[in-house]
């Protein structure tokens, strides 16, 4: 994606930036996909099983709004991260309303299939959501992400992530109703790390490997 010295620069590239290594692309958006894809599950149901239902969803909130702003920090999208803060503080309410882990757990199941269908969506509108989150992971300039590439780069990865949301949301809210919140986190851990790092991998591989050839044809 970078040029040598002396190479014209054509509008809208990638030359003058950071070489998206895979130690830099890693670097910047791992630790944060790890916090927010495992730790809230982890503490909520750590604090759940040694303190009851209220201090876990407190606590858990508080965790996962800081997981938020720090996700902003890193180049988070600012609407997506108010959204997100929303949906922990109506969680939370409606979990303590209803005194119950089985309400709480459920509602991210649900966001889980809304992002799903965000996804999808966000594609048939020309805007994927993937090329949103990619700013956490390398600085890709404005001009570059309003590109025909950049969209459907990341229009083709919004398809993959939105089927794999749908797709998990169903099976987790599977097991929560038929095993409850033991067999609810099983099934999370294993249709969660695993496969998400799997698709994070996947997608970096492929932008990378995509940018890479259309800035060698430019």
């Amino acid at each position: 994606m970078v040029r040598s010295t002396g190479t014209p620069l054509a509008p809208g590239s990638l030359n003058e930036l950071p070489e998206p290594t895979w130690r830099l692309l890693l670097g910047r958006g791992l630790p944060t996909f790890a916090v927010d894809a495992v730790l809230p599950v982890l503490v909520f149901y750590g604090l759940w099983r040694a303190a009851g239902l209220g201090p876990a969803v407190v606590v858990t909130s508080i965790v996962g709004g800081a997981v938020v702003l720090w996700q902003v920090r890193h180049g988070y999208d600012v609407a997506l991260a108010g959204v997100t803060c929303v949906f922990l503080v109506i969680q939370a309410v409606i979990a303590l309303v209803a005194h119950s882990a089985t309400v709480y757990l459920a509602q991210p199941v649900v966001l889980s299939a809304l992002w799903g269908v965000a996804y999808l969506g966000s594609v048939v509108i020309g805007r994927p959501l993937i090329g949103a989150f990619a700013r956490a992971w390398y600085p890709f300039p404005p001009e570059f992400r309003a590109s025909a590439i950049y969209r459907r780069e990341f229009g083709m990865q919004s398809v993959v992530w939105g089927v794999y949301c749908l797709a998990r949301a169903g099976l987790r809210l599977w097991a929560l109703l038929s095993s409850g919140v033991g067999g609810f986190v099983v099934v999370s851990v294993i249709t969660g790390t695993p496969i998400l790092v799997a698709l994070v991998v996947w997608g970096l591989w492929h932008a990378r490997r995509t940018f890479s050839a259309a800035a060698v044809q430019s």
